[in-house]
């Protein structure tokens, strides 16, 4: 045992004990957030435009600011753009945070001297929280890899700009700089499969024992390592035992994930956002991710059945229910104010208050009426995989309203690494869990609007093969698990399987 390791165990008891102190204390944790946000940002464009001085309660803040998306900001973060100072926050940004924006190009979501370090704390703490509850530090002897963005950096009117992993990778501390892979020429890459074969170069003969990134291009980086070694990735990595994750719900992939791994293993759960760092796994052993109530962000939520009405119900943690699909709303010291990031979230638990991500309140199909959202979608699936062999690599699903013969139906784009040996039966499985999850669907299928789901096999490879042909190959870019249109599907029938 290293030095690093011996005083890591205590630092970590030290650490989430410190946690669990604002955690125990969730609503006045989070009313001194609000107060804080109100009083630092009084002074700011947006803070004199919205009547910050005469901001006491919730109410009153509810009253004076609308919920609201990039777009509604974008004149704000335009005028920071330019390079003006005090607009959402005091001051100027430390950096923009590059994402692709949905309707109108690039988005550049501030990071500001207040909030980065959040960003770095809650990574850092979701490893103590490992370590305290295994009693166990070795990995931090072995090495690590994070597969993300390219750390380039532009500057943007004196302001940094590039994407969130990039830019995190800026703030590695100094004690884990020699154990952190890829180098950092090897990280600049921007083409990604170039990328990906260096790093499998870089790492094939290391001693990795952390291993995180996106599930869709970590499989895609233990498959090439497979390919050239002809080994399983724990004959590769013996000391390799969990995978740190965020942005997709990991169930669907996780009999794949374990086959090329060749033996179970643990898994940390991250919720990280350009907005904010917003929740991470805190136990091996509880559902969900514990809600960051002390990282500069005052959180509101809106029922996800009601976000489209013209005056949906809009509250504060202290009114939340378990089991309700809500929309999460964030206020934070980047400035970002009633802004929707576009998830729903659903409450597991309330003391500590923990949460998992159940889809994007954008991401749904509702061709017939039938609402379905990504948590049905996904559990269904991973209930048709359940206690089976069959491995999938990716999936998406979309409405077919016109269909050359017979009643519309849902088509289900899925790309196997080993397939149910009956397609049919599999399909009747998903079926049969969409039919029990969600009333509507039910009734569509019975009342004969709908024929049950159809399933098109994508060929090996096809997925990053679309991915590809749209510009978003690699880095952080995920593949929407569900569309209510045809833009994604009707593509993506240039990637079938011949049979």
């Amino acid at each position: 045992m290293s030095i690093k390791s011996f005083f890591a165990i205590p630092f970590a008891k030290i650490a989430t004990a410190r946690v669990y102190q604002w955690a125990k204390n969730p609503h006045k944790t989070q009313d001194k957030v609000f107060k804080n946000l109100i009083n630092k940002a009084k002074n700011t464009a947006f803070g004199k435009d919205h009547d910050f001085k005469n901001i006491s309660t919730y109410a009153d803040f509810k009253n004076r600011v609308k919920v609201t998306d990039y777009e509604g900001l974008r004149p704000y973060v335009e005028r920071m753009v330019a390079g003006e100072s005090d607009v959402l926050w005091t001051g100027k940004p430390l950096y923009f945070a590059k994402t692709s924006g949905t309707t109108s190009g690039a988005k550049y979501i501030p990071i500001t001297k207040e909030s980065m370090p959040t960003h770095i704390k809650a990574a850092r703490n979701a490893l103590l929280f490992y370590i305290k509850e295994k009693n166990d530090a070795s990995f931090v002897d072995g090495k690590m890899i994070f597969l993300q963005g390219s750390p380039i950096l532009e500057d943007k009117n004196g302001v940094k700009l590039g994407r969130l992993s990039g830019i995190v990778a800026h703030y590695v501390p100094k004690y884990l700089l020699k154990n952190r892979l890829p180098s950092w020429e090897t990280n600049c890459i921007e083409d990604w499969d170039t990328k990906v074969n260096a790093i499998v170069e870089e790492t094939v003969h290391e001693n990795l024992s952390v291993i995180s990134g996106i599930p869709s291009w970590v499989q895609m980086y233990f498959e090439k390592l497979i390919e050239k070694t002809g080994k399983s990735i724990s004959e590769i990595f013996p000391n390799f035992n969990f995978f740190i994750y965020g942005g997709v719900n990991f169930e669907p992939y996780k009999n794949k994930f374990e086959s090329l791994i060749g033996k179970k293993i643990d898994y940390i759960e991250l919720y990280p956002a350009s907005e904010g760092f917003i929740a991470y796994q805190d136990s091996q052993t509880e559902k969900g991710m514990l809600l960051q109530l002390n990282s500069g962000i005052f959180y509101e939520f809106i029922p996800a059945k009601e976000f489209y009405d013209e005056n949906p119900t809009r509250i504060s943690l202290i009114d939340v229910k378990i089991g309700v699909n809500y929309v999460i709303i964030l206020n934070t010291t980047a400035g970002l104010w009633g802004y929707n990031i576009g998830d729903t979230v659903e409450f597991t638990s309330t003391e500590p208050y923990r949460i998992k991500v159940t889809g994007r309140i954008k991401h749904f199909i509702s061709a017939f009426g039938e609402h379905v959202i990504g948590k049905e979608v996904e559990k269904a699936l991973n209930n048709a995989i359940s206690g089976t062999n069959i491995n999938i690599s990716e999936f998406t699903v979309a409405p077919q309203v016109n269909p050359e013969n017979g009643l519309p139906y849902h088509e289900w784009f899925i790309e196997f690494t080993n397939e149910p040996k009956n397609l049919e039966e599999f399909s009747t499985k998903i079926d049969a869990s969409m039919q029990t999850q969600n009333i509507y669907y039910y009734d569509l299928i019975v009342g004969k609007v709908l024929r049950p789901l159809v399933i098109r096999k994508v060929k090996k490879g096809g997925f990053h093969e679309y991915m590809k042909s749209i510009g978003k190959f690699g880095g952080q870019n995920k593949i929407p698990q569900l569309s209510d249109n045809r833009k994604i599907a009707d593509v993506l029938k240039s990637f079938l399987k011949d049979s």
